[in-house]
């Protein structure tokens, strides 16, 4: 169907989203349609204030408003562990979760030679500096994507950071809580094995 040109725009615009297709776009086009003007004028006001408002903290690579972001400015954070994250998104996930009160580093990437990115191409220069003008810090946790990536960046930060005596970890990983042991991949499967925990 030829739609018209002010729709096809927000159908396109909508389709650069991660996980979008044309019909989930076309659907939240006709959807912001059938919006009051003013929740439409509130959600693009939002959009330019994610673009004009947000940075980068200078110190871990997060999202923030003011530099540094509030994380790497609470005085209560554990100042003795950075979980290394591929993305801010993951921050998020890990945070959300409520348990841990650490540090936080985001690489904004991973280690990728086939798409030629080296570590010239990701935030690990920022980490080595906080390293080294932090006598604090004790551990490291790498909590890089299980994928081969993801452990070549992990296997990369592990053998830089390890000379400077510096305890370097990875977050377990393995069989998800109430998945069935069959239905695992032979990776999942030695990951948890691997991972174990005493009872």
């Amino acid at each position: 169907m030829q739609y018209p040109e002010p729709i096809a725009r927000l159908i396109d615009s909508y389709t650069k989203l991660p996980g979008i297709g044309i019909k989930s776009a076309t659907r939240l086009a006709i959807h912001t349609m059938e919006m009051a003007e003013q929740d439409v004028t509130g959600f693009a006001q939002a959009l330019i204030s994610v673009k004009r408002d947000l940075h980068f903290c200078s110190i871990c690579g997060n999202f923030t408003e003011t530099d540094p972001c509030a994380i790497c400015a609470d005085p209560d954070r554990d100042q003795s562990t950075i979980i290394v994250v591929e993305e801010v998104k993951d921050l998020m996930a890990i945070e959300n979760a409520g348990e841990y009160r650490g540090l936080y580093h985001v690489l904004h990437g991973v280690l990728s030679p086939l798409n030629g990115k080296g570590p010239d191409d990701i935030n690990i220069d920022t980490l080595v500096k906080r390293l080294q003008s932090h006598d604090e810090i004790e551990e490291i946790i790498v909590a890089t994507n299980a994928n081969a990536e993801g452990e070549a960046t992990a296997m990369y930060l592990s053998r830089l950071l390890k000379p400077a005596g510096i305890r370097v970890s990875r977050l377990a990983t393995g069989l998800s809580v109430g998945s069935d042991i069959d239905y695992a991949d032979q990776i999942t499967l030695i990951k948890a094995v691997e991972g174990r925990t005493l009872l």
